[in-house]
C-alpha cells in the first residue's frame, strides 16, 4: 500500500542518519543511485526526504546504508516536500523555479559539494541557456542549462 507523509519531522530525521551512514561508510551518492538502479539526482533527493523509493529501491539503500526495515519503509513513503523554508513568490513561472529549488535544492548542494568540495556556484560569473525542445511524448519541454563558475571557500 502507498502511504503519504503528513509531518516532514519523520523524514528528516531519516535523511540526518542516511546522510551520517553514507559519511561513515564513505559513500558516493552515485554509490548509493547505482544500489538503488535509479538516477543519481533522484535518489539524492529521495534520502534527502523529497521522493519516494520504490520498494527494491528502498530496501537497496536502507542495506547499504546499514538501515533497519523501518527505514526503508520510511523511504518508500510520500514525503511532505519542500527542503527550503521561507517565503513563496506569487509570480507562476518564479514560483515553479521556486517548487524545483524545494524539490531539488538539496540534491543540487549536496551533489555539488560533493563532486567540488565546500564552495558556491557563483551568479556573477554565470551563464544560464534556455532551449524549447520537441518532448518525444508530445508537446514541448524546456532545458535551462545553468552554468557558474564553481568558487572554493577559503580558510582565512
Amino acid at each position: 500500500m502507498i502511504h503519504a507523509q503528513f509531518d516532514p519531522t519523520a523524514r528528516q530525521n531519516l535523511a540526518v542518519r542516511a546522510v551520517e551512514a553514507k559519511v561513515r561508510e564513505d559513500l558516493s551518492w552515485q554509490q548509493i543511485a547505482d544500489a538503488a538502479g535509479l538516477s543519481v539526482a533522484f535518489v539524492t533527493a529521495a534520502v534527502l526526504g523529497q521522493h519516494a523509493l520504490p520498494a527494491p529501491a528502498a530496501k537497496a539503500v536502507a542495506e547499504l546504508l546499514g538501515l533497519d526495515d523501518e527505514a526503508a519503509t520510511l523511504l518508500q513513503t510520500i514525503p511532505t516536500r519542500g527542503s527550503i523554508p521561507g517565503s513563496i513568490p506569487t509570480d507562476p513561472t518564479i514560483y515553479r523555479f521556486y517548487e524545483m529549488l524545494q524539490v531539488y535544492g538539496t540534491t543540487l548542494k549536496a551533489l555539488v559539494h560533493e563532486q567540488f568540495g565546500d564552495g558556491i556556484i557563483s551568479a556573477i560569473n554565470f551563464k544560464l541557456d534556455v532551449r524549447k525542445v520537441a518532448d518525444p511524448e508530445g508537446g514541448e519541454r524546456a532545458v535551462i542549462t545553468l552554468d557558474g563558475k564553481y568558487l572554493p571557500t577559503k580558510p582565512f
